[in-house]
């Protein structure tokens, strides 16, 4: 058997769910430097583009604030977290989709 074969597997770095203390947070994020969406497509794709991207914004937000699942968070805890961390308030169809990437990420 090679040596190589016999050798220990280095350990993974700790992750939030594995350190020893808790990783902190700083809240508000600052948000990502904004680049221009490309050009020609129909004005459906930006909506829903944007819509995509606030939802996930929020979702991230409400998970990092304790709510992990989705029976949790309800159209008004979805608006307040917004107003939290400085998004215009969602619409309904925004926070079904907040709901839903909180589902499909388990």
């Amino acid at each position: 058997m090679p040596a190589a074969a016999l050798k220990p597997k280095p350990k993974p770095l700790p992750t939030q769910s594995t350190a020893k203390r808790a990783v902190l947070f700083d809240s508000p994020y600052a948000p990502v430097e904004k680049r221009p969406l490309p050009a020609g497509r129909p004005r459906e794709w930006y909506v829903t583009h944007n819509r995509r991207l606030k939802a996930m914004r929020l979702a991230i937000a409400l998970l990092d604030s304790g709510v992990h699942l989705p029976r949790q968070a309800r159209n008004e805890t979805i608006r307040s977290t917004a107003e939290s961390i400085g998004v215009h308030p969602p619409s309904d169809t925004t926070c079904h989709m907040v709901r839903a990437l909180m589902r499909y990420s388990r």
